[in-house]
């Protein structure tokens, strides 16, 4: 039997999803999407998950779309292309919305739907052999799980166009000064280095975390004005948390507060 094409693992309070198509450079095909999508069920119901890892097996986190699947399953029938690129757009969605805190390790090349992966994650840590870039215009393709939105969001427009035009694949490090990567390490350090961030953020409260990141998300797509009245307003309804009043009492008794997620 053929090994599945996404693997999950839990390990050390987080649920670890490797992309494990090695020969295929983890491209993406409806398969691979109903196995992310089978591993985030799991982990939004797991109390012990405190954080999601993206990874991927071999050279890549991932190359994009499987373009063979493309063409040989999809070629130019456009409800085929309409209903494929529907069904990436929606996993990405739901990676960007996802309540715990979704980080990319990014041990390879991370190209098109790759980098599309990786923009929908919200912390990135990538290995110094990394390399980064949006590969559409090199095949003649225009991006279709997000590129073209989030890419000039997450780094500006100017950057944005020239990784989107130029197709070129960019070292990892180049991209953190971007905003794009958090922190690049020795290749050989990257399960070690994710595995030291997920400890972080297994410490802190899942309530403020989950809220945290629904509050910068949303917030980017308000006004300030308006996005600081719905912080006000979260801040209001999160005063009555038991984790807050654990933190402040954990804080007068000189403790490590004992966050429950309530």
């Amino acid at each position: 039997m053929s090994e599945p094409v996404v693997l999950t693992q839990a390990r050390a309070g987080a649920m670890w999803i490797t992309l494990n198509r090695p020969a295929a450079m983890n491209s993406i095909t409806p398969e691979i999407v109903r196995g992310i999508d089978s591993a985030l069920d799991r982990a939004l119901t797991d109390d012990s998950v405190r954080a999601v890892v993206l990874t991927g097996s071999g050279r890549a986190f991932c190359a994009g779309a499987d373009l063979k699947y493309v063409r040989e399953s999809v070629g130019g029938d456009e409800a085929a292309t309409a209903a494929f690129l529907q069904t990436v757009l929606a996993i990405m969605g739901r990676i960007e919305k996802f309540p715990k805190p979704v980080i990319a390790a990014i041990n390879g090349l991370a190209l098109a739907g790759g980098l599309e992966l990786v923009l929908c994650c919200d912390l990135v840590i990538a290995a110094r052999s990394a390399r980064i870039g949006d590969a559409h215009a090199n095949y003649g393709l225009l991006p279709g799980g997000g590129s073209s939105v989030r890419l000039p969001r997450k780094i500006g427009p100017t950057r944005a166009k020239y990784l989107l035009f130029t197709a070129e694949f960019v070292p990892a490090e180049q991209l953190v000064e971007a905003g794009l990567v958090n922190e690049v390490v020795d290749d050989a350090d990257l399960a070690a280095a994710t595995e030291r961030l997920v400890a972080k953020l297994a410490a802190k409260s899942t309530l403020v975390l989950r809220r945290m990141k629904a509050l910068v998300d949303d917030g980017l797509e308000q006004p300030s004005e308006t996005a600081l009245r719905l912080e006000l307003l979260a801040s209001e309804v999160h005063s009555h948390s038991h984790d807050m009043r654990e933190g402040l009492a954990a804080f007068e008794e000189k403790r490590k507060p004992r966050f429950i997620g309530r």
